[in-house]
């Protein structure tokens, strides 16, 4: 069996070598090389050829974001970032999936040694995942993120004033996973102001799924932001699931309102699409449109089925741009979707159906 061959690249030889001995303690995985700095690693990458890079953020002589920048570009690899769990490591990290990491491992910043031990299971995952992830080149990204990025993605074909009138009881719901965090950028910066009201789950860890909506409520016309507890939710309005929080729909009389609440893993995540999708069916039934994004594993296939019988029209996210086709694979096997699409087209769709629904999905 052919080993999966990892480049570990940390500024702390104690992170480095606890990297290692997780990686190397794999029967599928070894690690060929550790660098303490981007030029030292970039010369390791032309010498041992690596499938994974794990790539720390804060590092001597070139920081993390230039490094992966230029990597994406001229030599693209799959990246797993090792981030730090604090506001600052969250933006960064945003910023670090922009460019075209494929996922990241937050670090504690207290008890490093049992912290990454304790994510031991995670760090193996993700870069068996990354392994078989769908590398793209990227084209140059500014790095200080003060530059809009609407300048990247065209113009959608769609006209904003195409839903002016459909209903506020409509509710959009998106679920992904590994590769999500471009994938719904993709999908938002595409959505009109008036958009119907947009619920998502993407599988992060607690403290950057506030960053992850602060950048995007930068780029889109419409609102996105960390769901509340209660909040009602609103037409022109996105609402994530919080990282370590379980998310979900309800109704209190015609208006939908978000349920933020520490349940119980499912499907061995929380946030799990299983939660959101399953809620949106009783909440919405037929007022709902479901997208099912690119991610590892079948969270939620299950649920955008049950929302299928409810009479949502659903969305699945093509293999050819999917970055893992995990979870679109699980829906589409469970006769979730109604249509697969490339994701550039998904947003032109999702307005396109809600144009032609008229009234048909009136409660």
């Amino acid at each position: 069996m052919k080993k999966i061959r990892v480049l570990v690249v940390d500024d702390s030889a104690l992170v480095r070598s606890l990297l290692t001995e997780i990686l190397n303690k794999q029967a599928d995985i070894e690690c060929v090389g550790a660098a303490n700095d981007p030029l030292i690693a970039r010369e390791m990458i032309r010498e041992l050829d690596p499938d994974v890079i794990t790539l720390d953020v804060e590092m001597p002589k070139m920081d993390g974001l230039e490094f992966l920048s230029r990597l994406m570009r001229l030599r693209p690899l799959p990246v797993v970032m090792i981030s730090t769990l604090t506001e600052r490591g969250a933006e960064v990290t945003m910023r670090a999936l922009e460019l075209g990491a494929i996922d990241f491992v937050a670090k504690p910043r207290i008890g490093l040694v049992d912290g990454i031990r304790e994510l031991s299971a995670s760090i193996v995952e993700k870069v068996r995942i990354a392994s078989k992830a769908k590398i793209r080149r990227h084209a140059e990204i500014p790095i200080g993120g003060s530059q809009s990025t609407h300048n990247l993605v065209p113009t959608p074909s769609v006209s904003v004033g195409l839903v002016g009138h459909v209903s506020t009881e409509k509710l959009v719901c998106i679920g992904a996973s590994t590769g999500g965090t471009e994938a719904i950028k993709e999908v938002l910066m595409r959505m009109p102001s008036n958009a119907p009201g947009i619920v998502i789950t993407q599988h992060m860890p607690p403290g950057f799924t506030a960053s992850f909506a602060a950048r995007l409520n930068s780029l889109c016309q419409i609102v996105v932001q960390e769901a509340i507890n209660g909040q009602r939710i609103l037409p022109g309005h996105a609402y994530i699931a919080p990282g370590g929080k379980q998310f979900r729909v309800d109704r209190s009389g015609a208006n939908y309102v978000c349920i933020v609440e520490d349940g119980e893993p499912v499907n061995r995540h929380k946030p799990s699409v299983e939660v959101l999708f399953l809620s949106v069916a009783k909440a919405a039934g037929r007022n709902a449109i479901g997208l099912m994004l690119t991610g590892m594993g079948g969270d939620g296939a299950k649920a955008m089925k049950t929302m299928k019988d409810a009479g949502s029209y659903n969305f699945v996210q093509d293999e050819a741009s999917c970055v893992v086709f995990g979870m679109p694979r699980e829906a589409i096997q469970a006769g979730a979707a109604d249509e697969v699409l490339p994701l550039l087209d998904m947003a032109e769709a999702v307005l396109t159906r809600l144009k032609s629904s008229g009234d048909r999905y009136r409660i």
